[in-house]
């Protein structure tokens, strides 16, 4: 019962955290690179952090399916910022 108690707990300040931070952060590296920007070094660091977080909390999240949805919805999303930079990097170069 106490792991049940605190798995909910871990899932309610990584809700509260992917709304206050995570979801603004990658909407604004979105908005950028579709306007055809590059990522800078602050912005491949918070990706990373997200990735590593991800990892270290797959257990937990895998547990609950609404968290399972969310994390893979953000996973997504982040995939699509990373391949539009990656894009606009290559494009930067070949000019």
């Amino acid at each position: 019962m106490a792991n049940i108690s605190k798995d909910i707990g871990v899932l309610a300040v990584l809700a509260k955290r992917m709304v206050e931070e995570r979801l603004p952060k990658a909407l604004e590296l979105k908005e950028r690179v579709d306007r055809g920007e590059v990522l800078n070094d602050l912005d491949i660091a918070f990706l990373e952090r997200v990735f590593a977080d991800a990892k270290d909390l797959g257990p937990i999240i895998d547990k609950d399916a609404r968290a399972r949805d969310v994390a893979g919805r953000m996973i997504s999303l982040y995939k699509e910022i990373m391949n539009k930079a990656l894009e606009n990097e290559n494009a930067k170069k070949g000019s």
